[in-house]
C-alpha cells in the first residue's frame, strides 16, 4: 500500500542531504522504544515518550539497493509464508518534536534467511505522517550466516528527516520472540554487531501475527 500525499522523491532526500550529512555514532546513547500496544491500529499516545537521545547507527551491511518501491506492505504471496508482523512507531527530532515527511527505508531477509537481489521483495521506503508515524507490514526475517559470521534476525533501516543526515541502523528482536523453530535468545548473544537498544518492542502473537512498535530519535537540519 503506497501513501496517496505526495512526497518528494527518495533521490531528492538524498541530493538535499549530501550537503550536510554527517554520521551517528555507534554506541550513541539508547533510543526510546515505547511500550507494546496491544493493537496496531490502535491511535497514537497523546504524550508520546522520548528520551532526546539518537538511535543508536549500525552498518549499513552490503546488501541495500537503491530505487526501491515507495510501500508500507511488504507481505505478498511469496512471502506470506513467513511470520506475520505488523509494527510502528514515531520519528522524532532530538528535541522530541515529531518529524513530518521524513524518509523511512527498510530492508531484510526473508523467513529462510534470504536477501532478494534481483528484484525488491522485502524492499521498499515510505514517508512519516504529519504526527511523525510510520507503519510497516512484513514478516520476521531469519537469521543467516554472512560474512560478519551468524547474524541474528534484524530488519536493516534508513531513516532521514528532509535535508538532514542519513541514520542507518538495524532492528532486532526480543528473546522470546518465536519463529521458524530458532532460538532467538542465543543468536541474539551470539551476534557480535547488535545493539539490544535498538531491539522492536513487539507483543505477544495473535493467530500467528506479532504487532510492535519502535520509535526513531533523529538529527534534523535544524540540531546539526
Amino acid at each position: 500500500m503506497s501513501h496517496a500525499h505526495h512526497t518528494p522523491s527518495r533521490r531528492s532526500f538524498i541530493r538535499t542531504s549530501a550537503l550536510g550529512a554527517t554520521s551517528v555514532a555507534i554506541g550513541a546513547a539508547a533510543a526510546t522504544a515505547a511500550a507494546p500496544v496491544a493493537d496496531a491500529t490502535a491511535p497514537w499516545p497523546v504524550t508520546p515518550a522520548c528520551s532526546g537521545h539518537e538511535t543508536p547507527a549500525a552498518m549499513e551491511g552490503p546488501l541495500f539497493k537503491p530505487n526501491s518501491p515507495e510501500t508500507t506492505q511488504f507481505v505478498t504471496p511469496g512471502t506470506s509464508a513467513g511470520v506475520l508482523l505488523d509494527f510502528t512507531g514515531v520519528v522524532y527530532a532530538t528535541d522530541c518534536k515529531p518529524v513530518s515527511g521524513a524518509l523511512l527505508e527498510f530492508w531484510q531477509c526473508d523467513q529462510n534467511g534470504d536477501y532478494d537481489t534481483a528484484g525488491f521483495s522485502l524492499r521498499g521506503h515510505q514517508y512519516s505522517g504529519a504526527d511523525g508515524s510510520y507503519r510497516l507490514s512484513t514478516i520476521v526475517p531469519r537469521d543467516y550466516y554472512g560474512r560478519w559470521g551468524r547474524r541474528a534476525p534484524h530488519i536493516h533501516t534508513q531513516v532521514q528527516a528532509p535535508g538532514g543526515p542519513v541514520l542507518v541502523t538495524q532492528l532486532y528482536f526480543p528473546d522470546n520472540t518465536q519463529a521458524y523453530g530458532r532460538n532467538f535468545a542465543e543468536l541474539n548473544a551470539g551476534d557480535a554487531l547488535i545493539n539490544r537498544a535498538c531491539t522492536l518492542a513487539l507483543n505477544p502473537p495473535r493467530g500467528g501475527r506479532y504487532t510492535g512498535r519502535f520509535d526513531f530519535v533523529i538529527k534534523t537540519r535544524g540540531n546539526l
